[in-house]
């Protein structure tokens, strides 16, 4: 397995990062033997990166990860880092109303985390979303005292823009940021890319395969479940499907000219984009990690990266990220 350095604070981890939010929640329903057996597939193939969320399916993804940790043998325990994402507001049936990045919150969410984890610590620790109400140097300062407790191991953040990140980083060490970066979004490439490049900071980069869509495997007449919050997404509907499945198309040719698939192609990129850079890939089944991880044999030349550019250029993407009301939580949209 291919490593790389979570910024010049944080710790050695696998090239590629397995993000488990799909096992618990947004995706639709989820097969629990498949998922412990996609993450111990994770852990046989070296990769060491587990991203969770304490508020994905409620605390039952950090439960299922505790679980797989347990039965795997103790060589992957040891090696696994588990990265963390808290402050989200939920509803008994499923909303989000906010997030809490209040000091005293802070280490309310992380002391239950670690007890579903049942570990002593977490390896990086970020707020899901900037709270608006409170100033990054206080959340962060939290975690810092918790990483000087011994609870948190790294700080993290996530979705936050340029300036933020300079205001967090004024406050304690940050280990990465985790947004999304993949060939249909690519706006961090204006400022915030930079100003982490600048402070130091590591790239954790999700939705690469952009939820499944440049993943090649999304039709057109896919009929998405009831609770798979793609049904909401702008990039899913109507029209803007059918543009964002053109650019697919296009990047499929490219990809079966170097005899690889859609998907190892897009995850390919978002790794030749910079060593300071881990994609996080958010595979549920052993065949989609598999497929996944044979993007680390995928090298792209400059004629290559140049014919991508030409398939999909920048702000290609047709429709918003997220949904209006998501949007607004988005300090990196600012």
């Amino acid at each position: 397995m291919q490593t790389r350095t979570l910024g010049t604070t944080g710790p050695q981890i696998s090239a590629l990062g397995l993000g488990c939010m799909g096992m618990s929640a947004l995706y639709g329903d989820s097969d629990r033997a498949e998922s412990l057996a996609t993450v111990h597939a994770a852990l046989d193939a070296g990769v060491t990166l587990l991203d969770t969320g304490d508020f994905y399916g409620m605390g039952h993804n950090e439960l299922l990860i505790n679980e797989a940790l347990r039965t795997a043998p103790a060589a992957a325990r040891e090696s696994a880092r588990i990265s963390v994402k808290f402050g989200a507001l939920r509803t008994v049936e499923g909303g989000f109303t906010g997030y809490d990045g209040r000091p005293a919150a802070v280490k309310n969410f992380a002391a239950y985390s670690l007890q579903r984890l049942g570990t002593d610590h977490i390896d990086i620790y970020r707020i899901a979303r900037l709270d608006p109400d409170v100033p990054v140097e206080e959340t962060v300062g939290a975690i810092a005292e918790l990483v000087e407790a011994g609870h948190v191991r790294h700080i993290g953040l996530s979705e936050v823009g340029a300036e933020t990140l300079r205001r967090a980083a004024a406050v304690a060490p940050i280990s990465d940021l985790q947004i999304e970066y993949s060939l249909l979004s690519r706006g961090i490439e204006d400022a915030i890319l930079p100003t982490a490049r600048e402070l130091g900071i590591g790239i954790t980069a999700y939705g690469v395969l952009s939820r499944g869509l440049i993943s090649g495997h999304f039709s057109r007449d896919r009929k998405l479940a009831a609770n798979d919050f793609r049904g909401m997404s702008p990039r899913f509907q109507g029209e803007n499907l059918a543009r964002n499945l053109d650019l697919v198309d296009a990047l499929r040719k490219i990809a079966e000219q170097k005899g690889v698939s859609v998907a190892q192609i897009a995850i390919a990129w978002v790794l030749a984009q910079g060593e300071d850079i881990v994609p996080l890939v958010g595979a549920r089944r052993r065949d989609r990690l598999s497929e996944a991880l044979g993007a680390l044999d995928v090298t792209l030349d400059a004629e290559d990266l140049a014919a991508i550019e030409r398939a999909v250029p920048a702000d290609a993407a047709a429709g918003a990220r997220y949904p209006a009301a998501q949007m607004a939580h988005l300090d990196s949209e600012r």
